[in-house]
């Protein structure tokens, strides 16, 4: 086959791809380690064609004192990361699976493909079927038995322009699980806390809440937390992604909001209680 590929896994064996600088050291005695995944396929398997490609860069705990635990928490960043049918898998077969349903996934295309290029011929098609997906994850909390991961996934599946993606995810190591805002926060608290998070924004753009749909943002009354935070010694931080809240000009927009401003707010007995109340 004609097609580019390189898989390349940290392992025992001489073809070795280990990001060193991966590996994380700190108050919860997790260790890390990272994979590297390069793919790509041109439509047809003619290298004229337009083609797909993907890049992975997976970051994922290999040790920790409890080996149970650490299954758990394997199976979030496999689900953080690749997605929820993948977490049945080991990373490495994880990522080798994802990386195989990608390319199937445009092989897919092929029929279309072809009948556009009869109907309107080659030239016009390469923007529209030209696929390109880069993502990463990286470690932005790992103390006090919580870790946190921001995976950022940058696209392009055909059209006018790609999208940016963050996606966040705190995790219990008490329990392997996600931390999920209902484990944090009170009752009733979404009215609250969107005003401190709408605030929050207007802040770190330097204009009145009022003025912020004059920058591109959308409704401000309809901004609600959307899941999508991870927490750290300073605050609880929210992202909304490329137009979940504000026109694509503006981008994905991320908001630290202080304990302080919050703890009326937080549950005292959390998995994040003791960051947030000492």
């Amino acid at each position: 086959m004609k097609y580019k590929f390189i898989l390349l896994f940290c392992t025992s064996v001489s073809l070795i791809s280990c990001n060193s600088g991966a590996k994380i050291d700190s108050e919860n005695n997790v260790r890390f380690d990272s994979l590297f995944v390069e793919k790509a396929y041109h439509l047809l398997n003619v290298e004229a064609n337009p083609k797909c490609s993907l890049q992975i860069n997976f970051i994922f705990p290999t040790e920790y004192t409890n080996r149970e635990i650490l299954s758990l928490v394997q199976k979030q960043f496999i689900s953080g990361f690749l997605g929820e049918e993948y977490v049945n898998l080991v990373p490495k077969e994880a990522a080798e699976k994802y990386a195989q349903d990608f390319i199937e996934s445009y092989k897919a295309e092929e029929e279309n493909f072809k009948i556009e290029v009869e109907n309107h011929g080659h030239d016009t098609m390469e923007s529209w079927y030209t696929c390109n997906e880069t993502s990463n994850n990286y470690i932005v909390y790992n103390r006090n038995d919580i870790v946190c991961f921001v995976v950022y996934k940058d696209c392009f599946y055909g059209g006018a322009h790609g999208s940016h993606q963050y996606t966040n995810r705190v995790i219990d190591l008490k329990t392997g699980q996600q931390v999920i805002e209902s484990d944090i926060f009170v009752e009733d608290y979404p009215d609250d806390l969107a005003k401190i998070i709408v605030n929050g924004i207007a802040l770190a753009y330097q204009v009145e809440a009022t003025d912020l749909e004059n920058i591109g943002f959308f409704n401000m009354n309809e901004i609600f937390p959307n899941k999508n935070f991870y927490v750290d010694e300073t605050g609880i931080t929210y992202t909304f992604n490329e137009y979940e809240i504000a026109a694509y000009v503006v981008g994905p927009v991320s908001v630290t909001i202080p304990y302080e401003k919050i703890r009326h707010l937080l549950r005292r007995e959390s998995p994040v209680s003791f960051i947030a109340f000492h």
